[in-house]
């Protein structure tokens, strides 16, 4: 597997831990109310499951599993798979920090970094994407 698929499932497990934990808090609010505000968080463990978990586990399994070039660089443009990596990241948490202190500005910011890792993953990843060569045997 390649390193960045390495790092981004690893990554996006982290999301997975952190997003559940705060789903977590919530169910536990919702059977022993404590705060009023920790439903401030929902929108904090939809961001952190959605775009840091689910979103980046399939960029990395993609990533590693769609086909490769033949010709050396194997897996392309790496350095636009790496930036996607970078950006979802950053997006992801800033989205979720903009929601838990409830500033738009932020969560704009950090939605449009999602979108723009989409975008730079889909330019890397499309050159990838082709039918699979069948090799025939040679008859005798």
């Amino acid at each position: 597997m390649p390193r960045l698929s390495v790092w981004m499932v690893r990554t996006a497990l982290l999301h997975l831990g952190v997003g559940f934990t705060v789903g977590g808090l919530l169910l536990f609010n919702k059977g022993a109310p404590f705060d009023s505000a920790a439903w401030a968080l929902l929108q904090v463990h939809v961001d952190l499951l959605i775009f840091g978990w689910i979103m980046q586990l399939a960029m990395g399994v993609a990533y590693w599993i769609l086909p490769r070039f033949a010709q050396p660089p194997k897996y392309g443009r790496t350095w636009l798979a790496a930036l996607a990596f970078g950006l979802i990241n950053a997006g992801a948490l800033i989205s979720a920090g903009g929601q838990w202190v409830g500033s738009a500005g932020w969560t704009l910011v950090g939605r449009a970094a999602i979108f723009l890792a989409g975008v730079c993953f889909a330019v890397h990843i499309f050159p990838r994407v082709k039918p699979m060569e069948f090799v025939t045997p040679p008859e005798r």
